[in-house]
């Protein structure tokens, strides 16, 4: 009875991480935004940003984006935190100098 337990458990936290990547809010990009990049921080062929994604970038909070160099979040998201780390430079853009 306990595995059936820690299977519904863990269908449940599945289910709800599918749904939270599906409506998140990072840095203040909403998901279109990060939608737009993701195909640029996506191993393993990473393809030059979109002007939607430059555009999204542009308004993003790029101290909070470099927050989240070392975590678990990006990885977790498909996400690439090298690649993420040097989408705002291929978008012209400076990153914090404390990043």
């Amino acid at each position: 009875m306990g595995t059936v337990k820690l299977v519904v458990v863990m269908m449940i936290t599945v289910g709800l991480m599918v749904e939270v990547s599906r409506a998140i809010s990072l840095c203040d990009m909403n998901d279109e935004g990060l939608e737009a990049c993701k195909p640029s921080v996506t191993q393993p062929d990473p393809v030059d940003p979109t002007p939607q994604c430059c555009e999204a970038l542009k308004g993003a909070n790029l101290t909070c984006l470099c927050s989240y160099k070392n975590s678990i979040l990006l990885p977790s998201l498909g996400i690439d935190p090298t690649l993420a780390m040097g989408l705002p430079a291929k978008c012209s853009l400076d990153m914090p100098s404390d990043c």
